[in-house]
């Protein structure tokens, strides 16, 4: 049973234009020019508190004094109540017209995945775990939420947010990445039982946050039972703003385009495109179990559609979950078996654009153009308890960090 809670959140104290300017997203997808970006917007920018400016006892001290001093100054400050905070998101949709998304900020309790209420589907990392680690115990706050999807066949969540969101928001504000950003604060008992009722009995799958998760249960470890609650954004699986994009795939050493043709013909079905965008365009739309478009500088580009014998290549023990993957097909049989790329080799990008600039400037060797992951196979990864490959999802929009901070109670 997921339990979720009501609490003071603390928020800036800002008008609609400066939070606007002020909030940030995830630390994970902050490069250090969009760092400066973000503080050019705003001096006192999110940014500062979930990236520390240097990976030293120095940089996290700083991040945590700054968000203690900004609470004294009062430009955050606690909610007078406990309360649930309801969500939206509308965002522009790829190819025209707007999305709209919503879920719910609550503190949760972090639950070990072998107990099957919280249940994730990718490995963390040593390195971004050590350092959400560091931040946490700087801090002893959550910037962040950590985004979880549940099932809600009845549509109780849309209900219920529905009936919250015919109330004007108290928050409404457009952030950098042009997501207009509308909350509205949920304390009165009746509307925050029925939340709590009706996340209770739902089965709880991370989207986004692994290594925000899995510092949360190492807190909980260190502090005791009362350092088990996390922050959490709960959104149906089924909301109609659930957009999951890929991420692609930059080879920093890869083979030619004549030696990779030669390795994945036998397999493969390789169609010449004009360019990076086009492979990608037409793997997106290719209906092939396992599809995907390479890329290499000075402008070839292909799409590969899986031909029957790929089937062959494919241990009889791996699970089901993940053999339905193009990620997981993508690095262990192509890069791994057919190509003969390390995982080493391989960097990520989470857009097209971004891919599409390696591929013009040389900086990278290969390009693979993904399709994006649904978002069943990310649940029945998640219930066989295995992981994908690293980067296998990228949820859109992201969270801003900042908007509803939860202060940690040890």
């Amino acid at each position: 049973m997921t339990q979720i809670r009501p609490f003071a959140g603390v928020r800036y104290r800002l008008t609609a234009d400066e939070l606007g300017r002020a909030l940030a997203p995830p630390y994970d997808v902050i490069t250090s020019e969009e760092r400066q970006a973000l503080l050019a917007a705003h001096p006192r920018n999110a940014v500062r508190l979930v990236l520390a400016e240097s990976a030293d006892a120095a940089g996290y001290a700083a991040a945590g004094e700054t968000f203690r001093r900004w609470l004294g100054e009062g430009v955050l400050a606690p909610e007078a109540e406990p309360a649930l905070y309801l969500l939206e998101q509308r965002f522009a949709a790829e190819g025209g017209g707007q999305l709209t998304r919503r879920g719910l900020l609550a503190r949760f309790r972090a639950e070990d995945p072998e107990r099957r209420v919280v249940l994730p589907h990718e490995n963390t990392r040593k390195a971004p775990e050590e350092d959400r680690w560091r931040l946490l115990q700087a801090a002893k706050a959550n910037y962040s939420p950590i985004f979880v999807m549940f099932a809600d066949p009845e549509r109780g969540f849309a209900a219920l947010a529905g009936a919250v969101a015919a109330a004007p928001p108290a928050v409404r504000c457009t952030t950098g990445d042009g997501v207009e950003q509308r909350l509205w604060v949920v304390s009165d008992p009746g509307p925050v039982a029925a939340f709590e009722a009706l996340l209770g009995p739902a089965p709880a799958y991370i989207a986004d946050g692994h290594h925000r998760y899995s510092t949360a249960l190492r807190y909980r470890d260190a502090s005791g039972p009362d350092g088990a609650w996390t922050l959490g954004y709960f959104t149906p699986i089924d909301d109609p703003g659930m957009l999951v994009l890929p991420y692609h795939r930059i080879l920093a050493s890869g083979p030619d385009a004549g030696a990779a043709r030669a390795a994945l013909a036998p397999h493969f079905e390789l169609v010449d495109a004009a360019g990076p965008e086009a492979a990608a365009r037409a793997a997106g739309a290719s209906r092939a179990r396992w599809a995907f478009g390479l890329a290499w500088p000075g402008g070839a580009a292909v799409v590969a559609e899986s031909k029957p014998s790929l089937e062959s290549l494919i241990p009889a023990d791996t699970p089901p979950s993940l053999r339905t993957l193009d990620p997981w097909v993508f690095h262990r049989m192509v890069l791994d078996r057919l190509l003969g790329v390390s995982d080493d080799a391989v960097d990520y990008v989470h857009s097209l654009r971004e891919a599409i600039a390696a591929v013009a400037s040389g900086r990278c060797s290969l390009a693979g153009l993904m399709r994006p992951t649904p978002v069943d196979q990310i649940v029945a990864v998640a219930e066989a308890g295995e992981s994908m490959p690293a980067k296998s999802t990228f949820f859109h929009p992201k969270l801003p960090s900042g908007l509803v901070i939860h202060p940690l109670l040890v």
